[in-house]
């Protein structure tokens, strides 16, 4: 019955629309891949992992177990190999002894890996958040990040949260060599007097020197031995990609950081999808990658990237880059060529077409009409695309790859990374237009106006039209007499409801308030009760260790309910009600029966939940399985992010593809 068109059980269709690329290799393995180049070169520095393993290293690039237990659960024990565990380790470094070391992200502590795969905690305390500076336990961290050594075994690191850089010496005893605790800015000094933003990127030179990805500030910093703070290229609060010496530069979000034998420094300029150059007298240019996004060999600006994040260099000159979104690790020459060294590129774009031949860049929700078409919120494309019955898509609205906030019908008009999408029942469709704060409305021939807010204004003022502000709206759904219900990803963390004539009011005020946590997708059901997904934050020490989440129920009269899940509580748990337990929904859609379903993003699976909170798993498997199998169900899902019902067909979106479920009951 595999791939069956009809069957009397639900099936996970292969028949996919603009999945180009059905295996692509993670970003586990391009961060796994630099963390092995870094070793094998005795560089430092690091990118991001949501994995708990540390890659194997060794004098050939052999990528295999080192500590820790692929896909296992996240955890602080020390020991040997799989006796190990750890909770979404950050940066990788070693020191010229052999030794690993690790920032363990959220355990924020520093690990040691020796050579024989024996782990210890160097620094820090699991699960206990701080700033603290002392000797082993007694120090603490806040979410650590990026992690360098010296040629003398100090272990530097970009304590991000608490907006500091730390030196740990071979007996662990941890100070705090420049930056002052929970301040963030980008103020020049010595020690305390400096000030940095979320520093992610670290990384050392010959002479002693400490480098820092300043990623808040969009800036390089420089410390010297004696903890002395300068900006060494780009230029405070300004985001660019400027070629120039020292503030005449500028970055956009630069990450990761590393240093050759000559004292070149090298940056993955993460939001500019590129990597660039420093001298050490701070002449900034641009090594490689032209700004756009995507994934193209070639030297210099004729090659390009996808948000690249992690970065070292080898004994010849030769550059490696952890190509995040391209699932890929790319090697750069001295002189900009740039080859694709490992990995399958997950192949993005905007090109329309017929299944397989249609390309996207993130389809971040769906919706469907009556008639069974399909509409996606492509995201980062800034477009919104239409997908017939038979699987033809075709650019509805918007410019691929050019943002902006203009009215218009087809390609005249522009988005703003646009997130939300939903459909009434004269087939007219409303955008949640996350990134210019406001909502657009879409008529079946393609003409957008702007139904609420003002682009470019955020706020939460209630009101009609122009006069109505939002901050990143996100969810959105309509009810049956045409009202349109919003909510959003920044800072209000309300749902407002629009009717249509464009008057905007409050439904439910301030979620954080009530300790609801943060809503973000939305559907109503025939009754025009409201259905939103909240990913509550879990925090200690106002850290952030992870998001649980709850699907609520709202009547017409605003009255909120608990459907299912539990506020602290993470997990992949089949049960009925506050039994059941997510992580990170993303997607929702309801069914003429009554029935939610749910795109558990971090479990890689869709949930079904009964109009009486009974919570089962419908597609993809609860281990956390994950990449693409079609057939019989349950299938195999990644990061599913959009739902959308028409019929008994059930609609997914991923990051590059939409996929559907045919046969629900």
């Amino acid at each position: 019955m595999h791939f069956a068109v009809t069957s009397s059980r639900p099936s996970f269709k292969p028949e996919y629309f603009g999945w180009l690329g059905l295996h692509p290799v993670g970003l586990l393995l391009a961060c796994f891949f630099i963390s092995l180049v870094l070793t094998a070169c005795g560089g430092g520095g690091g990118g991001g992992s949501q994995s708990s393993t540390v890659p194997v290293v060794s004098s050939a690039p052999v990528l295999g177990l080192f500590a820790g237990i692929p896909g296992g659960s996240p955890g602080n024990l020390d020991g040997t190999g799989v006796a190990a565990s750890f909770y979404s380790p950050s940066g990788v470094a070693t020191d010229n002894a052999g030794n690993v070391y690790v920032a363990d992200l959220y355990n924020h502590s520093i690990r040691k890996i020796t050579p024989a795969g024996a782990v210890t905690t160097l620094a820090g305390q699991a699960g206990v958040s701080g700033s603290a500076d002392g000797t082993g336990a007694a120090a603490s961290f806040n979410q650590p990040y990026g992690i360098a050594t010296d040629s003398t075994g100090n272990v530097y690191v970009a304590d991000s949260f608490s907006h500091t850089i730390r030196k740990i010496t071979p007996a662990g005893l941890v100070t705090t060599l420049a930056g002052k605790v929970g301040v963030s800015g980008s103020a020049d000094g010595i020690g305390t007097a400096a000030s940095f933003n979320q520093p992610y990127g670290i990384a050392t030179d010959s002479t002693g020197n400490v480098f820092v990805a300043d990623s808040g500030n969009n800036t390089i910093r420089k410390i010297t031995p004696d903890g002395a703070v300068t900006t060494f290229a780009g230029k405070p609060g300004v985001s660019g990609s400027a070629d120039g010496t020292g503030a005449a530069a500028s970055f956009f979000y630069p990450s990761a950081i590393t240093a050759d034998s000559g004292g070149n420094i090298y940056v993955t300029d993460s939001r500019n999808n590129s990597i660039r150059k420093i001298t050490p007298l701070g002449a900034v240019t641009t090594l490689a990658g032209g700004g756009g996004s995507g994934s193209a060999d070639g030297t210099g600006a004729a090659a390009s990237f996808y948000y690249p994040v992690g970065i070292a260099t080898d004994g010849t000159g030769n550059v490696f880059a952890a190509d995040t979104f391209n699932h890929t690790v790319r090697k750069i020459t001295p002189s900009g060529a740039v080859t694709t060294l490992a990995g399958v590129v997950a192949v993005f774009g905007s090109a329309d077409g017929t299944g397989a031949a249609a390309s996207f860049k993130r389809v971040d929700s769906i919706a469907t009409d009556s008639t069974g078409n399909v509409f996606a919120a492509d995201t980062f494309n800034h477009t919104i695309r239409k997908i017939t019955p038979s699987g033809a898509v075709t650019t509805l609205a918007g410019s691929a790859d050019v943002p902006g906030s203009a009215d218009g019908t087809g390609a005249v008009a522009t988005f703003n990374y646009p997130q939300g999408i939903a459909t009434d029942r004269t087939g007219n469709i409303y955008v949640a237009d996350t990134g210019n704060h406001t909502i657009r409305k879409i008529t079946p021939a393609g003409a957008v106006t702007t139904l609420a807010g003002k682009a470019g204004v955020r706020g939460s003022a209630d009101g009609t039209g122009v006069e109505a502000t939002f901050d990143e709206p996100s969810g959105i759904a309509i009810d049956s007499v045409g009202n349109v219900y919003v909510t959003g990803a920044g800072s209000n963390d309300k749902i407002r409801k629009i009717t249509p004539a464009g008057v905007v009011t409050t439904l439910v005020g301030g979620f954080a308030n009530f300790g609801l946590g943060r809503p973000t997708g939305m559907a109503t059901d025939s009754a025009d009760n409201l259905y939103v997904v909240v990913n509550v934050i879990n925090a200690k020490n106002n850290v952030l260790i992870s998001y649980s989440s709850t699907v609520r129920k709202i009547t017409p009269a605003g009255v909120v309910t608990s459907l299912a899940g539990t506020e602290g509580v993470v997990g992949s748990a089949d049960g009925v009600g506050a039994a059941a337990s997510f992580n990170v929904l993303r997607g929702i859609a309801t069914d003429s029966a009554g029935n939610v379903y749910v795109a558990d993003t971090n479990n890689n699976t869709i949930r079904k939940i009964t109009p009486a909170g009974a919570v089962t798993t419908l597609v993809g498997t609860t281990g956390g399985q994950k990449g693409f199998r079609g057939g019989d169900l349950p299938g195999v899902l990644q990061n599913p992010l959009g739902l959308a019902i028409s019929g008994t067909t059930l609609y997914i979106s991923t990051a590059n593809a939409v996929v559907r479920v045919s046969g629900l009951p």
